[in-house]
């Protein structure tokens, strides 16, 4: 990996957002070892209002924590898109839930509809932050400066550890719908470089 790896989760209050920063910080600091800087930021609402999760992680120390350009970004709705996107790299991924971001520029772009698959296959909305975090755990892997930051066993472990008692089962299926919507997209997931070569995911 390269000294560091930089992923922003956004999107709305009550999206999980910040919940999913904690898990993919906690998946590569405790369960990978590496070293991770986690910083939240919040609307003017916590519910309804931005929520924003930037992770920072490294082989190495980190000395500076605040995102100077993402390696990935993991946009929930349109505004958050918006606002976040041009802070990718060149060389980026823009994740995005299909359902609520309808319109990008990005070529770098991944479209999952994470929240109607929560709601379809796991009967709850709100599950849509844990089925992004099954798909992460294939895509940042695969991608030239993701090897090694986190597996798919460390993010689950990480998922496990943090969700209330109870809801192991739900939160296991979530997780398994977004590893396998990330196997069938990237079945067929070709990035141009900027440099015009080619790195398929």
């Amino acid at each position: 990996m390269l000294d560091r790896f930089e992923i922003r989760f956004s999107g709305t209050g009550g999206q999980g957002i910040v919940l999913a920063g904690i898990i993919l910080a906690e998946a590569a600091g405790i369960y990978e070892g590496k070293h991770v800087v986690q910083i939240v930021s919040y609307g003017p609402a916590a519910r309804g209002g931005t929520s924003r999760a930037d992770v920072v992680i490294s082989e190495n120390e980190i000395d500076y924590p605040k995102a100077m350009g993402l390696d990935l970004l993991l946009a929930m709705n349109q505004m958050a898109c918006d606002e976040s996107a041009p802070e990718l790299k060149p060389t980026g991924i823009l994740v995005v839930d299909s359902l609520l971001v309808t319109q990008t520029s990005n070529p770098r772009v991944v479209q999952i509809p994470f929240t109607r698959i929560a709601r379809e296959k796991c009967g709850r909305e709100q599950m849509a932050n844990i089925v992004a975090l099954g798909t992460l755990s294939q895509l940042i892997p695969a991608m030239p400066a993701g090897a090694g930051i986190v597996g798919r066993e460390s993010m689950e472990a990480a998922v496990m550890a943090r969700i209330p008692p109870g809801t192991e089962k739900m939160n296991k299926l979530a997780f398994e719908e977004g590893v396998k919507a990330a196997q069938e997209i990237q079945k067929t997931l070709v990035f141009e470089e900027p440099s015009e070569d080619h790195d398929q995911i």
